[in-house]
C-alpha cells in the first residue's frame, strides 16, 4: 500500500495552495486526488470561456438542487468544478475577499485565529497584485490579480449612474472598505485565467515529493481506532487505498466534502440510515448549515448593438473577437463576465452592505441555452448574507450518485425583503443618466412588474444561484460544528477539512478568494504541527 505524509482530496481553490505549501520544503510527500481531468480544455484558460464550461460535464459536476418551495418548486442548476483548479477553473474570475466583519464574526463565534487581522496576511501571501504591495495587498505570491481587461462602456455607465444615485465610487473592494461601486479585479493575467491550479499546482507538480492523480474519485475514508488513516478511491476501473502518515485533507468543496464524510459513515445518524450507510462516527452538523448567494437579474435591452449578445451572432464580429484574442490576448474574450458592480446597503440603518451587484455586457434567461437574441446587458442583484439554511446529504454509498441538495432559498422573510430591495435599487440606478440613455427598455421582469407581489413572483420564478455554496462542514465549538478552529474533524484524529464548507457564515462576496485563503491557513496549521 502506498503511503504519503499528506493525502489531499480535491485540487480546487483550497486544495492547490495546500499542495504547494505542504510540499515546498521538500520534507513531506503529498498525494493530490482530483475526481476530474487535467485542465487541458482550452476554454478554461480564456477569461470569457466560462460560458463554454458552464454546463460541460467533462469539467463540471453539473449538480442540481431539489425543487425549492421558495422558488415555486423549481430546481436550480449548481455548477461545480470537476477539474484541476476546481471551481476556480470555471468561475467568473472576480476576486473579492469579503468584509472585515465577516471574519471578525467567525472569531466572535469562538474560532480563534480567524478574525480579519488574522487572515489578512494569508490573503496577501497568495497575491501577486497588479498595483503592487500595500497594507492590504501582496505582490510576491503566485496568484495574479489584475484589473478587468476591456471594460464595456455599459459597465462603465453603471458606475456613473450609481454615483448619480448617491452611491460612492470604490476603486479597491479589497482595501480599507468594501462599500461602493466600481470595477472588479479578477484572477487573470495577460488575457489568461489564473486558476488555483495555474497559480499553485503547476510548480508543485514538478517536485519529486508531489503526486497528482486525476480522474480519481474518492469512495470513502479509511477509519481505524478513532483515526482517519487513508482514502479509498476509484481510478481506471479499480479501487485503490492509500495511507496518510500524517493527515488526510478533505478539500472537495461544500457539496462534495460532506458527501465524502457521509459515505464514510460520518454524519447524522438518521441521514446515514436512510442512505443505507453504517454509522462510524456521529457528527450531526455534516451536511447542515448550507448557505448560498441567490441572484435576481434585470435583463435590459440596450440601444447599443455592441453587447455580447450581438457579437456572438454576427460572423464578422465573432471573427474579430477570435483574432483579437488569438493575436493580442485582448477584446471581449479576454474580459470577465461581471466587469463592474458593487456592494451596497439595501436600506438605511444597516451597518454594512448586504447586496452585491454584477453588471455584465450580455443577457440570458439560461446560460445553458445561450444568450438572448436582442442587444442586452444584465444587472444582477445578489443577496450577500442569507438567513436561510439548507442541507446536503447522500442518497447512497455510491459516489457516482449526486448528493441531495436542499438550499431552502428564500425561506427566511428577511431574504425575500432584501432581494426585493436590491432589485428596486438596481432599477433606480438604471433610471439615472448616463445609463438611462443606453436603455431601450427593461425586458425582464419588464415594466408590468411593479408591486412587491409582482416582483417577488418574478424572483421566485427566475432567481438563480451565484454558485457559492458554503458552510456544510461548519467550523466552531457548538454541538453542530464539524471542525474546530484548526480545521480538525471533531471526534476523529487524522482528518482536516479545508474548503468553503468550513465557513460558519458565508462571506459577503464571491467565495474563491476566501477559499484560497482557507487553503493557505490550513497549510500553515499543518506545518506548525509537523
Amino acid at each position: 500500500m502506498e503511503i504519503f505524509d499528506y493525502v489531499i482530496i480535491g485540487a480546487g481553490s483550497a486544495g492547490c495552495p495546500l499542495a504547494a505549501r505542504l510540499s515546498e520544503s521538500g520534507r513531506h510527500s503529498v498525494l493530490v486526488l482530483e475526481a476530474g481531468p487535467r485542465d487541458s480544455n482550452p476554454w478554461i484558460h480564456v477569461p470569457l470561456g466560462f460560458g463554454k464550461t458552464f454546463s460541460n460535464q467533462s469539467v463540471n459536476w453539473c449538480f442540481s438542487t431539489e425543487p425549492s418551495p421558495g422558488l415555486n418548486g423549481r430546481a436550480v442548476f449548481s455548477p461545480c468544478g470537476k477539474v484541476l483548479g476546481g471551481s476556480s477553473s470555471i468561475n467568473g474570475l472576480v476576486y473579492s475577499r469579503g468584509q472585515r466583519e465577516d471574519f471578525d464574526s467567525w472569531r466572535q463565534e469562538g474560532n480563534t485565529g480567524w478574525a480579519y487581522d488574522d487572515v489578512l496576511p494569508f490573503f496577501r501571501k497568495s497575491e501577486d497584485q497588479q498595483h503592487g504591495a500595500s497594507a492590504f495587498h501582496g505582490a510576491d505570491g503566485p496568484l495574479g490579480i489584475d484589473d478587468v481587461n476591456d471594460c464595456h462602456p455599459l459597465s462603465e455607465a453603471f458606475i456613473e449612474s450609481a454615483m448619480a444615485a448617491g452611491i460612492a465610487r470604490n476603486r479597491d473592494f479589497n482595501g480599507a472598505s468594501q462599500e461602493g461601486v466600481g470595477a472588479f479585479q479578477v484572477t487573470a493575467r495577460a488575457g489568461r485565467r489564473v486558476s488555483s491550479a495555474i497559480a499553485f499546482l503547476r510548480e508543485a507538480e514538478r517536485r519529486r515529493n508531489v503526486c497528482v492523480r486525476t480522474k480519481a474519485e474518492v469512495e470513502q475514508l479509511t477509519i481505524e481506532n478513532g483515526r482517519v488513516t487513508g482514502v479509498t478511491y476509484a481510478r481506471r476501473g479499480a479501487s485503490t487505498t492509500v495511507q496518510a502518515r500524517r493527515t488526510v485533507v478533505l478539500s472537495a468543496g461544500a457539496l462534495n466534502s460532506p458527501a465524502i464524510l457521509q459515505r464514510s459513515g460520518i454524519g447524522r445518524r438518521e441521514w446515514l440510515q436512510e442512505a443505507g450507510i453504517e454509522m462510524r462516527h456521529e457528527l450531526r452538523g455534516v451536511g447542515a448549515n448550507l448557505q448560498d448567494h441567490l441572484q435576481a437579474r434585470l435583463a435590459i435591452r440596450s440601444r447599443r448593438h455592441t453587447t455580447l449578445n450581438n457579437q456572438v451572432r454576427h460572423p464578422v464580429h465573432l471573427l474579430r473577437m477570435g483574432l483579437q484574442y488569438a493575436l493580442f490576448r485582448q477584446g471581449p474574450l479576454a474580459s470577465a463576465g461581471g466587469q463592474t458592480g458593487g456592494f451596497v446597503r439595501s436600506r438605511a440603518g444597516l451597518d454594512r452592505p448586504d447586496i452585491m451587484y454584477f453588471v455584465m455586457p450580455f443577457s440570458s434567461a439560461d446560460l445553458r441555452k445561450g444568450l438572448d437574441r436582442f442587444p442586452g446587458f444584465t444587472i444582477a442583484s445578489c443577496l450577500l448574507r442569507p438567513a436561510s439554511r439548507g442541507t446536503v446529504r447522500v442518497r447512497s454509498r455510491n459516489p457516482k450518485e449526486a448528493p441531495l441538495i436542499e438550499p431552502h432559498y428564500l425561506e427566511a422573510e428577511s431574504d425575500r425583503s432584501t432581494m426585493l430591495a436590491g432589485l428596486r435599487l438596481a432599477r433606480r440606478i438604471a433610471a439615472m443618466d448616463p445609463l438611462r440613455q443606453e436603455i431601450a427598455c427593461e425586458e425582464r421582469p419588464g415594466p408590468s412588474a411593479g408591486t412587491d407581489e409582482e416582483l417577488l413572483g418574478y424572483i421566485r420564478d427566475t432567481a438563480s444561484s451565484v454558485y457559492h455554496p458554503v458552510g456544510t462542514c461548519r467550523m466552531g465549538s457548538g454541538p453542530d460544528a464539524v471542525v474546530d478552529a484548526r480545521l480538525r474533524l471533531r471526534g476523529l484524529s487524522g482528518l482536516v477539512v479545508a474548503d468553503a464548507s468550513i465557513m460558519p457564515t458565508i462571506v459577503s462576496s464571491p467565495t474563491n478568494a476566501a477559499s484560497i485563503m482557507i487553503g493557505e491557513r490550513a497549510a500553515a496549521f499543518l506545518l506548525e504541527e509537523a
